[in-house]
């Protein structure tokens, strides 16, 4: 008689969980940060601000983004002026426009990842679908089922209102979903686009402009299984751990609220964010590589979440890390 052990060790996969395939896309509109300010204030009629202007100036050249894709253009903002506001009631304008575009990025992403991955779409048993933009029932999942021809019995989870942390979140997902499922294919796919947080400027809400001067739209997708077919499936990266923890006295550093006026951002000056990061980073990262045998932060290449300028700056001095031999400067 077979027991139940025996059972639950044939449904695991043998190996851990691996990245297959990656695949990226971005809105064909794209925003050069030099001339950003002066499109920014003149699409939001702010120009008369011309002080607040100024500070928009500097912190998009302290963010060292060359530049952005956005969905949003001038048409769609000149046909929709309350999202030029600062505050005013626009939900369902971005909402209508958020339905549509968010998954329609996903599956562009995805689609490169499949291409990538080389097997047939009906081997995936799993999708897990994250984004902060916007927020529908049916799902972004389930309209990206749609638009792919995936199988009306994949396996499929929907994550909204993740922020930041949403990319680490879904792969933390996704290898535990290919790991105790053998032979699951695992589609991930991430997908943001700005319009739900577009908005004029405000000398009272500083957050917002830096909101404003850092975020862009785009996809990503991967696909994940374990124990790779030989000669089949090609293993860019392995999944060896997965983990999450809340920084003390973090509460309130970064915050966003979905309201009429669409999702706003409310946070702490970006420094002292940063010197909130900065003071905990390191602790974490023994956490995470102390079982590897791992203390030499230079020895090895890693990726932070940029953030902005200052929060890889103060990052890499608290570490003694050294970004110009292992690039890991970037932006998102």
């Amino acid at each position: 008689m077979v027991t139940v052990k025996e059972i639950r060790r044939a449904q695991r996969a043998e190996g851990p969980a691996t990245i297959l395939a990656i695949g990226t896309a971005t809105p064909s509109n794209c925003v050069d940060q030099s001339t950003y300010p002066d499109y920014y204030f003149r699409i939001t009629n702010s120009e008369h601000k011309t002080e607040l202007k100024e500070k928009f100036k500097r912190m998009c050249e302290k963010s060292n983004i060359k530049k952005r894709y956005m969905h949003l253009t001038e048409e769609i903002l000149k046909e929709n002026p309350n999202m030029c506001a600062y505050m005013a009631p626009s939900l369902d304008a971005r909402q209508d426009i958020l339905v549509v575009e968010v998954p329609k990025l996903g599956k562009e992403g995805a689609q490169k990842a499949i291409q990538e991955w080389g097997q047939p779409i009906s081997k995936i048993t799993h999708l897990v679908f994250c984004t902060t933009s916007g927020v529908d029932m049916p799902g972004a999942d389930y309209q990206l089922i749609n638009l792919l021809g995936l199988r009306p019995s994949v396996k499929r989870f929907m994550m909204y209102q993740q922020g930041c942390f949403a990319g680490g979140t879904v792969l933390r997902m996704a290898k535990d979903l290919a790991e105790n499922n053998a032979g699951a294919r695992v589609l991930v796919v991430c997908s943001e686009i700005t319009a739900i947080t577009f908005r004029g400027p405000s000398e009272s809400h500083l957050d917002s402009l830096v909101g404003q001067a850092l975020f862009g739209d785009g996809a990503a997708a991967v696909i994940v299984g374990s124990d790779p077919v030989v000669g089949v499936e090609r293993t860019l990266f392995q999944l060896v751990t997965a983990a999450h923890t809340l920084l003390p006295d973090s509460h309130g550093a970064i915050d966003g609220h979905l309201r009429e006026v669409g999702l706003t951002f409310h946070f702490l000056s970006i420094y002292k964010i940063a010197g909130l990061i900065s003071k905990h980073i390191e602790k974490s990262l023994k956490e995470a590589f102390d079982p590897l045998g791992i203390s030499d932060w230079n020895s090895i290449f890693w990726i932070a979440h940029p953030g902005g300028a200052p929060i890889l700056d103060q990052v890499e001095e608290k570490l003694g890390l050294k970004p110009e031999k292992h690039g890991r400067r970037g932006t998102c």
